[in-house]
């Protein structure tokens, strides 16, 4: 094998995560390479075209948004570590958002004093302990405390006797970023309340692209390499070590350090059967899949009296967090209307986008004729519910594209379609191989930021600090 074959470190996906620790590392001057099976990059938050329009998928908002230099904060980290301007990601930020269940809405926004006020007035009874709730949930997180894993309803119920506000608070977190049913991880919950209601929701100018290419840009920059169309056919191993990977074209690249965003299930399978026999059980497959319907309209949402960027909606008696029987579950979801952000412009063609659970393996029995009737029909069934939220685009549509888990799982890999992946994180990054670890969604920080970040605190941990 010639040195040319030699790499500091092979990075599986070019996600959010793979990115970004591509960026780190070749930054350090080390050999990298990001790998990524399909022609186009991004992963679970990428773009297509279709009818002449590019589409987002995955974004609906970027988390964690602060304003430039916030000490601390998340995106501040990022920025500095990826050597970013907070300028350059074009940011515009969310002017309100909402939590709607039938008879009562949360409204919030990046200032965390609205939600504040806004339960203060809907749930006076309740004022104290959510204040007690907010001020505990500003420490940090402790993923090594006791009750870390612990699910967020049991300790929820200590602040809130309400049941109803205890589920319109999980309604958005768990959209956001649980894969565990009917629950949150308590660790997980106070880093989404932070994500979404302290720090709160912003949107590249211009949709995802042109932050994915800001960071190509930057892996390019530091030397780093991005092959697209280029699969991992097989990790390779010797003695219980990462030695390199076989790729589909029947080429090995070898290294010492592969860090696979693939999920720790799908990185299991790349190591051979016995690995998937000895380190996957059914607590590491993620259930909770999604559909989602795109509707461009010929005006914007705000001139059909809409101004919410998104809004998190529950019709059901009780918020319900699992995969449904069903193809999907209309009785819960997400409408996010892009051009409801600062800068966006009021005129022209709108988007909305709506997103509910749905049942990977019900999608995938369908043969193709049946499965394109199934889109219509669930496309109709999730609108007769989400429209009482927000508004009914049907009669303003001009296109419409609908995609459900079987698609998730053919573009990003994901088994079931579990775009939040394992309910089982590995925080540390570690799998049972040395020199193989993961980053991203199993490794346990979600979103944008949280994907950016993972990607950046793996490579710290694993190929920068001082052994």
């Amino acid at each position: 094998m010639s040195t040319q074959d030699k790499h500091d470190a092979v990075i599986i996906g070019a996600g959010m995560s793979g990115l970004a620790a591509g960026i780190r590392l070749a930054g350090f001057g080390q050999r990298v390479v990001v790998l990524e099976r399909h022609t186009l990059w991004g992963g679970l938050n990428s773009f297509y075209k279709r009818a002449g329009r590019r589409f987002d998928v995955g974004l609906h908002a970027l988390t964690n948004f602060v304003g430039p230099r916030t000490p601390g904060a998340p995106l501040t980290r990022v920025l500095r570590a990826l050597r970013l301007r907070h300028a350059d990601l074009g940011l515009r930020p969310q002017r309100v958002s909402r939590i709607r269940f039938p008879g009562v809405a949360l409204s919030f926004c990046n200032d965390f004093g609205l939600l504040q006020q806004e339960v203060d007035e809907r749930f006076p009874d309740q004022r104290d302990g959510f204040a007690r709730l907010a001020g505990d949930l500003s420490l940090p997180a402790d993923a090594a405390s006791p009750r870390a894993f612990e699910g967020a309803r049991t300790v929820l119920r200590e602040y809130l006797s309400d049941p109803l506000l205890v589920d319109m608070l999980l309604l958005p977190i768990c959209f956001y970023g649980s894969a565990r049913e009917d629950d949150v991880d308590w660790y997980q919950f106070n880093i989404l309340f932070q994500s979404l209601f302290v720090e709160g929701f912003a949107r590249p100018a211009g949709g995802i692209k042109p932050l994915l290419d800001l960071l190509l840009e930057r892996l390019d920059a530091t030397g780093g390499e991005l092959r697209l169309g280029c699969g991992v056919e097989r990790v390779l191993l010797d003695a219980g070590r990462v030695r390199g990977v076989l790729l589909e074209d029947g080429s090995v690249l070898s290294t010492d350090l592969v860090l696979s965003s693939a999920g720790h299930p799908e990185t299991m399978e790349l190591c051979g059967p016995t690995a998937v026999a000895d380190h996957v059980d059914e607590g590491d497959l993620g259930r909770l899949a999604f559909t989602e319907s795109i509707h461009v309209l010929d005006r914007k949402p705000v001139e059909l009296g809409h101004d919410a960027a998104v809004t998190f909606f529950n019709h059901a008696e009780r918020f319900r967090w699992r995969c449904p029987q069903e193809l999907i579950d209309p009785t819960s979801g997400v409408i996010c209307c892009p051009d409801n952000y600062v800068g966006e412009s009021e005129t022209g063609e709108g988007l909305l986008r709506l997103t509910t659970l749905a049942n990977h393996d019900r999608w995938a029995a369908l043969g193709p004729q049946a499965y394109s009737r199934a889109k219509g029909e669930c496309t109709e069934r999730a609108l007769d519910v989400a429209h009482r939220f927000a508004f009914d685009p049907r009669p303003h549509e001009v296109y419409r594209d609908t995609f459900s888990p079987t698609t998730v799982r053919r573009y990003t890999g994901r088994r079931g379609g579990a775009v939040y992946g394992s309910p089982r994180k590995r925080l540390d990054g570690r799998t049972p191989f040395d020199g193989l670890n993961l980053i991203g969604t199993d490794q346990g920080l979600l979103g944008i930021v949280g994907a950016l970040l993972s990607g950046i605190t793996i490579a710290n941990r694993h190929a920068l600090s001082p052994a």
